[in-house]
């Protein structure tokens, strides 16, 4: 799976999504449940401002220094015998796990959950030299039986699937025949999953955190299925995009706590698995073969810019459980692997405007998101940004925008023109005005007006009020 998850039309996904009021009152839920599960754990910590602030702070400083951070995770991997590969390319990244498996003479992978391998649409490329790949995360093992079927939310990529659903799937793809009780689905995925890890060639994994110090790599999961990814396969491979490091295990810790409760309300997940390469002689267990495969595809050309801050993410999705856009329209209407306020920031900038051009117009610019963000990216202000570099910069704004601010500069511009359109609005909006509202509004008032009224103008002008207010003296 690329990280564009659908060719149609903007408008097109929205219409498509409003309607689903199933997902729509699961995403609801979700997002109520999440955001006061994140308040309390967050309280938990003490000042959460001051995490925040330390978290800006650490996410800051490895982007400014991420050359050096860089050559020295790569370095403490290469002398415990781990393989790093530095892929520019979504296209060079998959090239070279390819070339690994064949190597290996790999039948069947196994893989954690991973935002960045679905960036790159590692599965696919897999899969087209004969390799089973086998998604281990509960919610993306769904998504991967239902055809494919793409997440919906960073963290629980399967959120618009109900449970009568998901037992569907597993009937039809994996010879279920109980209930759809959520016990019972885990409990059978459980054991069809555990075939899959015991026979697996190579096991893949995302990063959370890479920890230059010593090499290692941080994973946080709810389920343990990353930890059997990386202890049972002889090869393992971990794909991280280039800006998820940390300094040493004091950060880590720090960001860890803050991922946490951002994105689940808890003080820890199940899972907080640090793997520092291969097995060496005197241990029992891990890969015989380590690599890692360095992403930017795209990264590098953000630092430096106006829109660094955005690689600060620790993809918590706490901007995503805050936004009421989201709440509405829902994941797959971002057409991106990358939903809410941060896909509508990154999705842009790793994929270009062509495909989601719209997606900084999906946001309300409430703050929301930005209040929430564990290390303090600016999202609000970002997504401004990309709408100024689309109208002024890029010269992509819709055409019937185009045209209503024109209009509106010739009609300010003039004071003969603009007293005579004062003059007249009240005559000419009459037809669409009712209960002195217009809720049916012509050309660009249209899509306005189907969501609330717009108010009709004043039969009298505020020039004209003003003057008889004021007939023969001052105003008082």
């Amino acid at each position: 799976m690329a990280m564009k998850i659908s060719n149609d039309k903007f408008t097109d996904r929205l219409e498509t999504n409003l309607k689903n009021d199933f997902m729509r009152n699961a995403v609801a839920s979700a997002q109520e449940r999440l955001q006061s599960r994140r308040s309390i754990a967050a309280d938990s910590l003490g000042n959460w401002e001051e995490w925040r602030n330390h978290g800006e702070e650490i996410r800051q400083h490895v982007l400014q220094n991420l050359d050096y951070y860089l050559y020295e995770l790569s370095e403490n991997i290469s002398k415990r015998g781990g393989h790093v590969f530095f892929a520019q390319t979504a296209e060079e990244a998959s090239d070279y796990i390819v070339s690994v498996a064949k190597q290996k003479e790999a039948k069947k992978i196994v893989k954690s959950k991973s935002m960045v391998t679905e960036e790159i649409n590692l599965n696919q490329h897999l899969e087209k030299i004969g390799c089973s790949v086998v998604e281990t995360d509960l919610g993306e093992y769904i998504l991967q039986l239902d055809d494919h079927d793409p997440p919906s939310h960073i963290v629980a990529p399967a959120l618009h699937k109900n449970k009568d659903q998901i037992r569907d799937v597993f009937a039809d793809k994996i010879d279920y025949t109980n209930t759809s009780k959520p016990e019972e689905l885990a409990l059978h995925a459980r054991k069809v999953l555990r075939e899959e890890f015991l026979s697996a060639d190579i096991g893949i994994t995302g990063c959370n955190f890479a920890v230059a110090e010593t090499g290692s790599i941080c994973l946080v999961t709810n389920e343990g299925n990353a930890d059997l990814v990386t202890a049972l396969p002889k090869t393992q491979i971990t794909v991280m995009g280039m800006e998820r490091l940390v300094p040493t295990f004091e950060e880590m810790e720090v960001l860890v706590s803050m991922l946490t409760r951002s994105a689940v309300g808890q003080k820890l997940t199940s899972y907080i698995t640090v793997l520092t390469g291969a097995k060496q002689p005197l241990e029992v267990d891990g890969p015989e073969e380590f690599h890692l495969v360095i992403v930017d595809n795209g990264r590098s050309s953000i630092l430096g810019g106006e829109f660094q801050s955005i690689l600060q993410c620790i993809r918590c999705a706490a901007c995503v459980n805050a936004c009421p856009v989201y709440r509405h329209i829902g994941g797959h209407a971002y057409g991106s692997i990358y939903s809410g306020p941060i896909g509508a920031v990154l999705s842009p900038l790793l994929g270009g405007y062509d495909d989601y051009k719209e997606l900084p117009y999906a946001s309300t610019l409430c703050g929301a998101c930005t209040e929430v963000c564990p290390v303090k990216i600016p999202l609000h202000q970002l997504l401004h940004k990309h709408r100024e570099v689309i109208v002024e910069k890029e010269g992509r704004a819709p055409l019937s925008e185009t045209a209503l601010m024109q209009a509106f500069g010739f009609g300010t511009g003039s004071s003969t023109v603009y007293k005579l359109g004062s003059k007249v609005a009240s005559t000419v909006m009459k037809p669409f005005v009712n209960e002195e509202k217009i809720k049916k509004g012509p050309g660009p008032l249209k899509n306005w007006t189907e969501i609330r009224d717009f108010p009709s103008p004043e039969k009298e002008r505020f020039r004209d009020w003003f003057e008889k207010r004021n007939k023969g003296g001052n105003p008082s």
